[in-house]
């Protein structure tokens, strides 16, 4: 994902430089090309070979390094990176970069870079919290250098709070959201629904299904990655939300419809992935309800229908994607839904089909329009919803250009 892409990742003098070295595998195994500039209190911590056999480049650490051929090297690095990482951030660099101070390598191609810049502090929770620390963040923050906020824990002084560098998979996200695709979306607001209901039936027992989330959160994560301010609606999974999207947490049908009702106008696009419940138990017990001889009746009763809702309200540019799960006669019932439901698209698959459905990485979706069938065939969760989003994206130029 990051193919063609130079990535600058600077190192300083912290504990936490160890999980650079896990970040910069990382960026490797998607294909970047990465060159790490380390302060020299950093290689105290780790090796500069580390680095260099990873990333397969040579370290920068000296302003006047005269194995290099001669070149203006901080301004040569700063010309060429696509983005620039500096994880860990000390305070210390922190101070020096909010106040335009260049007395070393790492520094000075900060200073120098045009290109998307990413802090990641790391250090005690005493010195983060420091109100001069708390300053030269937000000033950096208001050149325009995004902070990546750290984490919350066991600090390596033996301290608990907040100061914990991310771990690498998450900076790794961070970086894909900046500059893996193209942002083609920039401007526009997606909601997404993602995940499965949970109707209680009593405080210990709910009605479910087999969602495990993958498809909605992976159409959140490709709408972010292009550029879109995205909301995702989520039922309870075991997934962790993608970087800079906004996600609010739901249990039951309700819950689900309240929330994509409270966002549905002012979204461009609305892709309703998540499996939501056609039937809630008719009343819940307050007690757990307890065995007994015989069987037992629940009467149910027909859950809210949030995409018939939505065509009440919905504007006349918005783009709505719906999906179908069927286990027969997968076309027919599929545009059926797409008229009914008033949808520009809908996501047909079928649970019976091997490498689609449920729970998997990997989805064989049938795009349906009113004018169109396209067969993707079998694409990871994350391909899959970049074509989705190619042709709702098409749709909604399409409908601007009317409009106009």
């Amino acid at each position: 994902m990051l193919k063609d892409k130079t990535i600058v990742l600077g190192v300083t003098g912290g504990i936490a430089a160890y999980k650079s070295a896990y970040l910069a595998s990382a960026l490797k195994k998607q294909h970047a090309n990465v060159h790490v500039v380390m302060t020299e209190h950093a290689t105290e911590f780790i090796s500069p070979l580390t680095f260099e056999t990873l990333t397969n480049n040579r370290v920068t650490v000296e302003m006047f390094d005269r194995h290099f051929e001669y070149d203006v090297k901080h301004i040569s690095l700063a010309k060429a990176a696509d983005l620039m990482i500096v994880a860990p951030a000390t305070a210390n660099f922190i101070a020096k970069a909010a106040n335009g101070i260049a007395d070393d390598m790492l520094s000075t191609v900060f200073l120098a870079a045009k290109c998307t810049r990413l802090v990641v502090p790391a250090m005690n929770t005493a010195m983060y919290e420091n109100p001069a620390t708390q300053d030269n963040m937000a000033k950096l923050a208001g050149y325009g250098v995004k902070i990546i906020e750290p984490a919350t824990g066991l600090l390596a002084c033996g301290d608990e709070g907040k100061g914990k560098m991310p771990e690498p998979e998450e900076l790794l996200e961070h970086i894909l959201m900046e500059c893996a695709c193209d942002k083609d979306l920039e401007g526009l607001k997606v909601l997404v629904t993602a995940g499965p209901t949970q109707e209680a039936i009593d405080p210990v027992r709910y009605i479910t299904n087999h969602s495990s989330g993958k498809m909605g959160y992976a159409l959140a994560r490709a709408a972010r990655m292009r550029g879109a301010e995205v909301v995702l609606v989520s039922g309870q999974t075991a997934l962790t939300a993608p970087a800079g999207v906004t996600v609010i947490n739901v249990r039951s049908s309700q819950e689900m419809h309240d929330a994509v009702m409270e966002h549905a106008e002012s979204s461009d696009m609305i892709f309703k992935a998540a499996a939501v419940a056609d039937y809630t138990p008719l009343t819940v017990a307050d007690h757990k309800i307890k065995k007994k001889d015989g069987e037992m009746v629940i009467e149910l009763k027909r859950t809210a229908d949030i995409l018939g809702d939505i065509a009440k309200v919905r504007r006349d540019d918005q783009i709505i994607c719906g999906f179908s799960m069927e286990t027969e006669n997968l076309i027919e019932n599929s545009r059926s839904k797409l008229e009914r439901k008033s949808l520009d698209l809908i996501c047909a698959n079928s649970l019976r089909t091997e490498g689609a459905g449920f729970k998997g990485d990997t989805n064989i979706i049938t795009i349906i329009t009113k004018d169109s069938i396209t067969e993707l065939g079998k694409l990871s969760k994350l391909e899959t919803a970049q074509r989705i989003i190619d042709v709702a994206s098409q749709m909604h130029m399409v409908r601007e250009e009317r409009s106009k």
